[in-house]
Parts: structure tokens; C-alpha cells; sequence
């Protein structure tokens, strides 16, 4: 059932400067949101933006959507984890994903590996790291970002479970039988909030068009039921809409309990403003906030 109590916040931060940041995270903490997760590719660095989201909070959990395997080896990882923790509260948690060649050989210079050997590594890495016994947390908690079923049987059994992005209901379902009843699985879901079809679509071309390139991505649309023709320049209306949710709050309220009820254990909301401007749709997050 559509449980509010369970929505997080998924935000873009690479283009905030601090004032806009520490709106964003005290906004949703105020609101009554359980979480807030953004992600990493060359603006700011995962942990310490992790250390300002958390300085500038109370209670919120602040989750990385995700952290690159390849921006920090997996040792400094489980250190980064440990110290945010031991300062915080236990308020962090560390998304983990294998991010894209373009960030990984194009921006940084590493040879991109196969994705399911590579994080498989990378987490036992993690977890034999020798951290200093005074700062060493046993039972991390790290979830992975996963599409296909290979990557999300692996975070089922070597993490607390998964982060699935880009997705639709029927995914999240698929998601929930290879996870199992216990991993964590939560969910992000682009949202609009307009009724206006041609203010909606735009959003959605402009937001998709970034991740509509990517291999991964598309593998995973193809084998969600959508076909190449869905997929082809800016995405056709039946993919868009299946990606960003829009119309009124009825509508994206219904958006929201299908995630839940395929198995979602929190739907972290991605709220785009409907003029297209930068940052999160605050009037978005009000509508659909816990505390009201």
C-alpha cells in the first residue's frame, strides 16, 4: 500500500551552490521525507557532499545514488563509510555502482571491467578492509545500484540490497522476486507535476536524453518490454511518460502506491519543475510530503 512514511528524495545536486544545498536537505527533512540520495559524476565528491548534507541535518538518512566504484578504491570506501557513521549517527548509507565508461576511462582514466566482477571485488574488498578497530563499523550498510538480475542477485547476497534507477513498477517487481522478501530495495521515480502534456514532455526529453545514450540503460529498457523504437532520439511518448510520471497528484500518488506494492521498500521521489528549471520541485515535494 502507498505508504508516505517510505518516500525519499532523490535530488540533482551537481548545479546547487551551499545556500541551495542546505535548503534542499533541511526542506526535506523538515517535510518529513526518510531519506535523501543524489548522485555522483564530476561535480562534487560523494562523501564530502555526504559530510555537508549530514552537518546541515538532524535525523535524515543521506544515501549516495550512487557513489563510483571507480572515483575512490574500495578500502577508502569502507573508511569514508565508517567515519560518516561514527559522526553522524549512523545516518549514512553508501550506494555503490559501476557508473559508466564515459566517467570511468573518458573522465578518470581507468580501464572499465566487467561490471559484475568488478563490484564482486569491490565489496570484498570492502569487506576485509583492516580499519582501525576504534572506527571500524561490522554491519555497513551499502546497497548497490542494480538493473539486471545478475547484478541484483549480487546485492541481495553481498550488500543490503539495491537501487534500482530508471525503472518503472514492473520492474520493481521483477527487482523484489530475485531479491528476495528482505533486501532493501528502493526505488527512484522522476515526477512532474503538471497536467499540461507538452510542459511534461519536455521534462522528460530533457532528463532522459542524458541516460538514453548510455548501454545499460538501454539494456535494461529493452529487456523492461520497451524496443528500439522507443529508444530512438529523444524517446518516444510511451517511454517518457513510463519514466517520468506527471499529471496531478492523484495520478503520481498512483504512480507512487504501484511501487509499493510491487515491493519497493522506499520510493525515492525525483521531482522536476515543470517550467524546466534547475533544482527540485519544492511545490512537488510539499504534495506529496509525510507531514501532511
Amino acid at each position: 500500500m502507498y505508504d508516505p512514511s517510505e518516500l525519499g528524495v532523490f535530488a540533482s545536486t551537481h548545479n546547487l551552490d551551499r545556500k541551495e544545498l542546505v535548503r534542499l536537505v533541511q526542506n526535506t527533512e523538515d517535510l518529513g521525507y526518510r531519506s535523501l540520495w543524489f548522485p555522483e559524476a564530476l561535480s562534487y565528491e560523494s562523501f564530502s557532499l555526504a559530510s555537508y548534507l549530514l552537518s546541515n541535518s538532524n535525523k535524515l538518512k543521506i544515501g549516495t545514488g550512487i557513489a563510483n566504484i571507480y572515483a575512490r578504491d574500495a578500502v577508502t570506501s569502507a573508511q569514508g563509510y565508517d567515519s560518516l557513521n561514527r559522526l553522524f549517527d549512523d545516518r549514512f548509507v553508501l550506494g555503490l555502482g559501476v557508473s559508466h565508461i564515459s566517467f570511468v576511462e573518458g573522465a578518470r582514466g581507468h580501464e572499465y571491467g566487467k561490471p559484475l566482477s568488478t563490484m564482486t571485488r569491490y565489496l570484498e574488498t570492502i569487506s576485509n578492509a583492516v580499519i582501525d578497530k576504534t572506527l571500524r563499523i561490522k554491519n555497513r550498510n551499502i546497497i548497490l545500484a542494480a538493473l539486471g538480475p545478475k547484478m541484483l542477485k549480487l546485492a541481495a547476497t553481498k550488500s543490503r540490497g539495491a537501487i534500482p534507477y530508471s525503472v518503472t513498477p514492473e520492474h520493481t517487481a521483477q527487482a523484489r522476486e530475485v531479491l528476495g522478501p528482505r533486501a532493501w530495495l528502493f526505488v527512484e521515480q522522476k515526477v512532474c507535476l503538471t497536467s499540461n502534456k507538452s510542459e511534461a514532455r519536455a521534462v522528460a526529453q530533457e532528463q532522459m536524453g542524458r541516460y538514453i545514450k548510455w548501454q545499460n540503460y538501454r539494456n535494461n529498457w529493452l529487456r523492461m518490454g520497451f524496443d528500439e523504437d522507443d529508444l530512438k532520439g529523444e524517446g518516444s511518448s510511451r517511454f517518457l511518460d513510463a519514466m517520468v510520471c506527471w499529471g496531478n497528484e492523484k495520478k503520481i500518488q498512483d504512480c507512487l502506491e504501484a511501487h509499493f506494492r510491487a515491493g519497493a521498500s522506499q520510493v525515492l521521489i525525483q521531482a522536476f519543475n515543470p517550467e524546466g528549471s534547475h533544482g527540485t520541485d519544492l511545490r512537488a515535494l510539499r504534495a506529496f510530503a509525510p507531514n501532511n
